[in-house]
């Protein structure tokens, strides 16, 4: 992934596509079960626990309850929509990163500026945001249906996608986009502090990005995935819920748009408000982020070997 002068070939673009998609779908099959546990948390908030209990215990009490109530499929909620969008997600944004990653690359040198990286990121991210949303919006409503017993629920992810279509419209299958948009700002800060990282590393063993092992592009991965969710993790609460509502057509606590959801979630829930699952999120993020980008990586140079030129 390290920048390049010439423009991207085609050979490469459906490299850098199919290294995504496998690499997207690997990571949310791993994770799916801490997925649906953050999902609930964000829209949900915490469960009636005692006070000294830790996150961990929330999270193995959650990971209990839903076997009790749901059985193993119930971790496995909006699997099939998350691999949907993932597949087209991280192919679209690897594929639109690394070519905008070329068309802003100046200099004969490896390595892009930060900024110009910020650029590339967010544009990636935006495009992604777009063309994905209503595959994620279908997810949060499948992972949250189990806690809505009065709620008629979704058959599968096409009749999911056909009652939202018909019930709310355009407005149900693009809720949340704005704050998705928003979270752009997560892969800016996330993909340029993972190439800073991976630049760090290579120049540490005195090699080059794409020959770093396994292990260092874990590293990278790792860390700035922490980086990136703590700085903008309230955005996923917010598009969270926002998505969700749709359940409720009798909701008291409907939100009318992001601004009324920050202020209602402030209100009533404060700062910790903004951050509800977040230590599941990280918990299902970071191996999710280390599968990803190191799959991506090793797939991709395979890919390269194997397609010709």
């Amino acid at each position: 992934m390290a920048g390049r002068s010439d423009s991207k070939t085609a050979r490469e673009i459906l490299c850098d596509a199919l290294a995504g998609a496998s690499a997207g779908a690997i990571a949310a099959t791993f994770v799916c079960p801490l997925d649906v546990i953050k999902t609930r948390l964000q829209v949900h908030g915490l469960p009636e626990m005692s006070p000294s209990s830790s996150r961990r215990c929330i999270i193995v009490s959650s990971l209990k309850q839903i076997l009790r109530n749901e059985g193993i499929s119930g971790l496995y909620r909006g699997l099939t929509p998350t691999v949907t969008a993932l597949l087209p997600n991280w192919a679209v944004y690897f594929t639109v990163y690394n070519q905008l990653k070329s068309l802003l690359h100046v200099d004969k040198s490896n390595e892009l500026p930060f900024g110009a990286n910020m650029l590339a990121a967010s544009g990636a991210g935006a495009a992604t945001a777009i063309t994905t949303n209503p595959l994620w919006v279908v997810k949060t409503r499948l992972q949250t249906q189990g806690m809505r017993p009065e709620v008629v629920p979704y058959k599968s992810m096409l009749s999911a996608l056909r009652r939202i279509a018909l019930e709310e419209g355009r407005r149900g299958l693009y809720s949340g986009l704005l704050p998705s948009l928003a979270g752009v700002s997560h892969v800016a800060i996330q993909f340029p502090a993972y190439e800073q990282i991976k630049s760090y590393l290579a120049r540490r063993d005195n090699t080059t990005v794409d020959k770093l092992n396994p292990g260092n592009v874990a590293t990278a991965s790792s860390l700035s995935k922490i980086i990136a969710s703590t700085l903008t993790y309230p955005h996923e609460v917010i598009r969270a819920r926002l998505q969700e509502q749709g359940h409720a057509h009798n909701n008291t606590n409907k939100y009318v748009g992001v601004m009324d959801c920050i202020r209602k979630v402030y209100q009533r829930e404060g700062i910790p408000g903004f951050y509800r699952g977040y230590a599941t999120n990280l918990l299902r993020t970071t191996p999710a982020a280390v599968i990803t980008f190191t799959s991506y990586e090793m797939i991709h140079r395979r890919l390269l070997q194997i397609i010709p030129t």
